[in-house]
């Protein structure tokens, strides 16, 4: 979407923080021994304090409110009562909200208790390729450029990115224009940010492979056999400048 008035910046504003709350409480909440269902739920009940709605539910009968991958699982993770999470798990957790008629999305991962698998590097870079890039998005800037920012963090540190998982624009809608903001270079891809647009920039770092393959539940996408990927997401106000990063109160 692109903000219009000062009512449109608040609205944006007010749902940025119901996610971005809910998403780091969900992440505080966690412990070994929970299952992903009831870390779903209690987020729920953070989203309807704000008055919020899920996202994913209202608008895609999402079994879920909220988007809960591990390990495996690289994105659009179902929430079970039989998933139970484990010391060492990479847990992602994807919050996106509806307030009065506005949108944001955000997401993060994180290792649960002690880093038993070795995975502390894939985050942290998943982490710092997110800033970088967003540290350059500006009004006129090419959306592929910011795509390579990623891909070469990326790449520097042995890791890959997932080529079928991409950002997007979000605001009156959980999907809209731009319909992908990739974390590869894409020299196809001729589109420029916008100035005072909102969207959702997102990185899917992976300890091995470049696409997804569907797990066979109608969402959850699977990377590589025993690969690993790392996602974290904002919700972005673009400037002349450096953007303004709404969903900053998740704590990425």
């Amino acid at each position: 979407m692109i903000i219009e008035s000062e009512a449109d910046l608040e609205g944006i504003k007010k749902v940025s923080e119901a996610v971005a709350v809910t998403l780091r409480k969900m992440r505080e909440y966690t412990k070994v021994g929970i299952t992903t269902k009831e870390l779903d739920e209690y987020g729920n009940k953070r989203l309807e304090e704000f008055g919020a709605k899920s996202a994913p539910k209202s608008e895609y009968d999402f079994p879920g409110y909220t988007c809960i991958s591990v390990n495996n699982e690289a994105a659009h993770g179902i929430p079970s009562e039989d998933t139970i999470l484990k010391e060492g798990d990479l847990v992602n957790i994807d919050v996106s909200a509806e307030l009065d008629g506005f949108y944001a999305d955000n997401g993060g991962s994180f290792i649960l208790g002690e880093d038993i698998n070795g995975l502390s590097k894939l985050v942290d870079v998943s982490v710092t390729a997110l800033h970088k890039a967003l540290s350059e998005i500006k009004g006129g800037k090419k959306i592929a450029e910011v795509g390579r920012t990623i891909e070469q963090e990326a790449k520097k540190n042995g890791f890959k990115v997932i080529k079928n998982l991409v950002g997007h624009g979000v605001g009156r809608s959980l999907h809209e224009a731009p319909d992908e903001i990739p974390n590869f270079y894409d020299k196809d891809n001729t589109q420029r940010f916008r100035k005072n647009s909102v969207v959702a920039v997102e990185t899917f770092i992976s300890t091995k492979g470049s696409y997804t393959r569907e797990k066979g539940d109608g969402w959850t996408l699977l990377a590589d056999e025993g690969a690993y990927v790392a996602q974290h997401e904002h919700t972005i106000l673009i400037t002349d400048g450096e953007p303004i990063i709404l969903t900053k109160e998740n704590g990425i």
